[in-house]
Formats: structure tokens, C-alpha cells, sequence
């Protein structure tokens, strides 16, 4: 009898993915790179075209990936629909779940149900092999047994018999090709053990390292702790710029970061994205004793209060034109989710300054309907500005030269700088910070 993995690398078997983001796509991309046919299904029509088409609409992806998928596509490797009941098949060995789990900054389940109700079809299907349904997304660790199982049994199909259920979250980071789906450690942990050797099995494909978890509630668990112990030591990082305001606190976490067992964390506007801001919210969702948690909570607070310390910077200082580099909160993803961009705009027009956003990743009706506020162009639309606040480190910012950068900013007075993109520019008449330096707020 042939090995799951075997079906899948020799075509007999198929592969099934919900959502093609970053992760869908990603994994899509990999499998097949391996000899894996996958079919992705996604709601916007555009991204399953582009994937049919062998076309990257996801900034950067393919110099993470390092390869090429026009040929993967071409070679039927590489497809996606519309219609999530292609899906549902006797073929379809592997079921990835790769979509949102996160909506206005808060942990949200209605695609993870949605879902999960599609794939109860398979009570209907006559199968040789139960299929195999691999949550890529991050959830709490309560979701599987409280939520996901619940709806299988209540179409009265059981988990570890007809359908086996693991959790297998991704750790990779999007902006550094040796940080890889391929090469990252990853932690697997299904509702049985022979679901978790079997996750292994298939994900060797793609992955060199696996490691066995106890069980899904475990593998979910250690996704969200490890960014929840980010997030507070960025959060001490913030919170120790403002006890010490008259100190150069990023030089002083650079000096604490060259010891052997401790990082290097750097003062910011706060976090953002699908994983470091959110993880508190999941580790104290999945469990029964909040109350242990309290520096998770104020890991939060401290957080969310970092863009509202910025604005309030600004109208010290009396500007009353602010230009924002970068929509997305990191450089090169072109993703918003939890962006301090978001809140220092919001901020600002409260108090009654001007404000406009650029991103090279997002159209200027994407800037309006995202950033509720007009673009501008860059460098030369940076004249307007009295002052300039840098959110996202894109090359596009990095790399301008430096002739050109002054050129274009003679009209202002304030450079807050996220993560010193321009920390290597000699100003002149303008007051330059790099967050987290002496005075910066």
C-alpha cells in the first residue's frame, strides 16, 4: 500500500488549499515545486486568476520563494478556483486551512466555521482514506476541541476516523528567504498520534525539520506563546524609551542584545501584523485562568497606546501637515492588519492635522479606503510636509539616494523614524529621531 506522501508526489493524490495569502500561497507554491498537484480556493477572483495565470500579485513572494512558478502553473502543478467544491474530493488526500483568523484586531472564527462546514461534505463522499486536514492559520489553543470537532461530530463524522485533524502552524517570515517554509523548524501536533505522524510525513515534503507535539492543543499553543514572549519584550523595549526619556534607549538595547542569551529588541510605534500583536489575545482566549496572565495585558495596553504616543509627540511640537511613509506596519509585505499606521492617521485627524500616507504595495484607493486619508507621491510630494513619519522600512524608502531625500524635504522640521531607515542621512534644520533615541517623543 502506497504512503500518503507517496500519492501525493506521484499525482495520484491531490492537494486542497483554503486561502491564498502568504501562507496559502506560499504552501501552494512549495508543494508543487515538490510534484505536489494542489488546488487552492479562494473568494477574490483576481488572486485565483493570478494563480492560474503562474502570476505573483503578493509583493515579493517570489524572491522569497527563490524559484519560479510560471512553469508550475503551466504544468498544472499550481491551480485555483472559486468554487470550493473542487475541492471536496475522494482525490484531495491533504486539506490545508490558510485563512484569516483575525478581524479588527481581534481573534475571529467565521472563516475557520465556514470552512470547516464545507469540508462536513466529505459525510457524503465514499472514501478509501479518511483525508487529512491540516490548520495552517493560528488559532487559540481551545479552538480545535471547542469548536472545530463539535462541528464535525454534528454532521456525524468523527474525528480520528473519518476525518483526521491536526494543527501545524507556519513561523516563517516573509521579508528573509533563509527564514523559509523549507528551513524553519516547525512544530506539528495532530488529534491523534497517528494523525501526527502522518502530518510528518506529508510535510516533509516541504519541510526539513518537524517537531512532534503532544497533540494539536499543544502545537497551537506554542505558536502563540512564542510570539506572546515578543511581544512583551518589545513592549519593554516601548515602555523603557519612556522611563528614560533622556536617554538614547536604542543604543542601550543594541549594547543589552550583544549578550549570548538575550535578543535585540528596538523601541517602535507599536506592532502590527497577523501574529506578534494578536498571540497575547490567543494565549489568554485558550485559557481557563486569565488572571495569571496580567502581563500579557499590559504587554497590550502598553502596545496599542505606542501610535497615540506619537501623535501626541506631533502636537507638542505644533506640526500641523504630517506625510506617512508605509501603510503596511513592516517593509516589503504588503500587509496592514494592525498597522500603526492606521491608528497614528485616525490620531491625527482627531486632533486636526493634516495627514497623507504613502505605500509603493497599495494603490491610492486602497490608501483611502484603508487609511480613511489621501496619498502622495514620493519623494517629490514629500514638500508638503512640516513633518515626516517613517512606519515602514520598504527598500523603496532605504535605498532613494540621498540627494534625492533632501532635496525633497527642505520644507520640514520632523523626522520620526520607525526603525532608522534614514538614520544615515546628515539633516540639516531638520529635528531627525530614530524611535527609541534621546528626546524622540
Amino acid at each position: 500500500m502506497n504512503s500518503l506522501k507517496h500519492e501525493l508526489t506521484n499525482g495520484k493524490k491531490n492537494l486542497g488549499i483554503w486561502g491564498i495569502g502568504y501562507i496559502g500561497y506560499s504552501s501552494m507554491a512549495n508543494f508543487a515545486k515538490n510534484g505536489v498537484k494542489c488546488l487552492g480556493t479562494d473568494i477574490v477572483k483576481d488572486v485565483v486568476n493570478n494563480v492560474n495565470r503562474g502570476k505573483i500579485a503578493i509583493p515579493n513572494m517570489e524572491y522569497w520563494l527563490g524559484f519560479d512558478v510560471q512553469p508550475l502553473a503551466a504544468a498544472g502543478l499550481m491551480r485555483a478556483t472559486v468554487n470550493w467544491h473542487e475541492l471536496i474530493s475522494s482525490n484531495t488526500g491533504v486539506h490545508l486551512i490558510c485563512i484569516p483568523t483575525e478581524k479588527g484586531g481581534d481573534p475571529y472564527d467565521d472563516i475557520l466555521i465556514d470552512v470547516v462546514k464545507k469540508l462536513c461534505v466529505y459525510k457524503d463522499l465514499d472514501c478509501e482514506n479518511p483525508p487529512l486536514i491540516i490548520v495552517e492559520s493560528t488559532i487559540t489553543p481551545n479552538k480545535v476541541d471547542d469548536l472545530v470537532i463539535p462541528l464535525f461530530e454534528k454532521e456525524g463524522l468523527t474525528v480520528g476516523k473519518d476525518i483526521l485533524l491536526g494543527v501545524a502552524p507556519r513561523r516563517d517570515w516573509f521579508v528573509s528567504p533563509e527564514k523559509s517554509l523549507k528551513v524553519l523548524p516547525r512544530v506539528v501536533g495532530g488529534t491523534t498520534p497517528e494523525t501526527t505522524n502522518l502530518m510528518v510525513e506529508v510535510l516533509s515534503i516541504v519541510c526539513d525539520t518537524l517537531l512532534r507535539a503532544t497533540d494539536h492543543r499543544h502545537a497551537a499553543l506554542v505558536k502563540s506563546i512564542e510570539n506572546a514572549y515578543r511581544h512583551v519584550e518589545i513592549a519593554l523595549a516601548n515602555q523603557l524609551t519612556l522611563a528614560y526619556p533622556d536617554i538614547n534607549m536604542t543604543e542601550v538595547l543594541t549594547l543589552v542584545g550583544t549578550k549570548w542569551n538575550i535578543g535585540t529588541y528596538h523601541p517602535s510605534f507599536g506592532t502590527g501584523g497577523y501574529c506578534i500583536p494578536l498571540a497575547p489575545k490567543y494565549v489568554l482566549l485558550g485559557t481557563k485562568n486569565p488572571e495569571y496572565l496580567s502581563i500579557l495585558k499590559t504587554a497590550l495596553h502598553s502596545d496599542m497606546e505606542m501610535p497615540t504616543r506619537v501623535v501626541e509627540s506631533l502636537k507638542k511640537r505644533g506640526i500641523t501637515k504630517v506625510g506617512v511613509l508605509g501603510l503596511a506596519y513592516k517593509g516589503d509585505l504588503k500587509v496592514d492588519i494592525l498597522s500603526p499606521t492606521i491608528r497614528i492617521v485616525a490620531g491625527l485627524k482627531r486632533s486636526g492635522i493634516s495627514v497623507k500616507v504613502h505605500d509603493p504595495y497599495y494603490t491610492d484607493e486602497e490608501i483611502r479606503r484603508i487609511a480613511e486619508t489621501e496619498s502622495f507621491s514620493f519623494p517629490e510630494g514629500l514638500q508638503e510636509f512640516e513633518a515626516v513619519v517613517i512606519v515602514a522600512d520598504h527598500m523603496h524608502y532605504r535605498f532613494t539616494p540621498q540627494n534625492v531625500v533632501v532635496s525633497n524635504i527642505g520644507n520640514c522640521r520632523l523626522i520620526l523614524d520607525n526603525t532608522g531607515v534614514w538614520n544615515h542621512i546628515p539633516f540639516k534644520g531638520i529635528e531627525y529621531h530614530e524611535a527609541g533615541d534621546k528626546g524622540w517623543l
